[in-house]
C-alpha cells in the first residue's frame, strides 16, 4: 500500500513563506494565518515542503487505507497562494460565486492577491470545509481521531495562524 507522502514535519513555517513568497505574498501568508488561527484555534505546521497547516484528522478509505491530512492548510505556489478547502455544498458553491477573482478545482482555491477577495465570504468558505471536515471525520478533527467513510477526503491542507490578533481586512 502506498505511504502518504505529505505528513507533518518540524520545519518552520517562517522559513518557508520567507524563502518562497514574494513581499505581498508574505503578507497575504500573515492574513491567511491570522484566519486560519481564528477558525481552528491550532497553531500551523509544516506538512511535506510547502504546506501550512492546522490541526488534523484521521480518515480510513473503505479499501482500509488509512492516512493524516491538516484540518485546514494553504501554500505558495509559484504566483498564486492556495486554499486547501471542502467547497461541494450548495452553501460553498453559492459563497464561490461571490468571493471574487480566484479559480477552483475539487479542493484547490486558487488566487493572486487576498484583495481580490472578499475576505468575509473566504473566512466564511474556510469555517464551512473546517466544519465539513469535522461532520465527515468527527467533531474532534483536531486530536487526531479515525471515522471510516465511503467517499474519499478531499485531502485538506492547512493553513498558518500566526498572530493571532484580530481578523483579517474586509474589503
Amino acid at each position: 500500500m502506498a505511504e502518504n507522502k505529505t505528513k507533518p514535519t518540524n520545519a518552520s513555517v517562517e522559513d518557508y513563506i520567507a524563502s518562497r513568497a514574494s513581499e505581498q505574498q508574505r503578507a497575504d501568508c500573515q492574513e491567511l494565518m491570522i484566519l486560519f488561527k481564528k477558525l481552528t484555534r491550532q497553531p500551523p505546521r509544516m506538512w511535506g515542503p510547502s504546506i501550512v497547516g492546522y490541526g488534523s484528522y484521521q480518515y480510513t478509505y473503505e479499501s482500509g487505507r488509512t492516512g493524516k491530512a491538516p484540518l485546514a492548510s494553504f501554500a505558495i505556489r509559484g504566483r498564486e497562494l492556495v486554499v486547501y478547502l471542502m467547497a461541494d455544498g450548495a452553501r460553498q458553491r453559492r459563497l464561490l460565486s461571490r468571493l471574487g477573482k480566484h479559480k477552483m478545482s475539487k479542493c484547490c482555491l486558487y488566487f493572486k492577491r487576498l484583495s481580490d477577495l472578499d475576505q468575509s465570504i473566504l473566512e466564511q468558505l474556510v469555517a464551512g470545509s473546517v466544519a465539513e471536515v469535522q461532520r465527515r471525520y468527527g467533531r474532534s478533527a483536531t486530536p487526531d481521531k479515525t471515522s471510516s467513510v465511503k467517499d474519499r477526503p478531499n485531502g485538506m491542507p492547512q493553513v498558518p495562524g500566526q498572530n493571532g490578533s484580530g481578523s483579517l481586512r474586509r474589503h
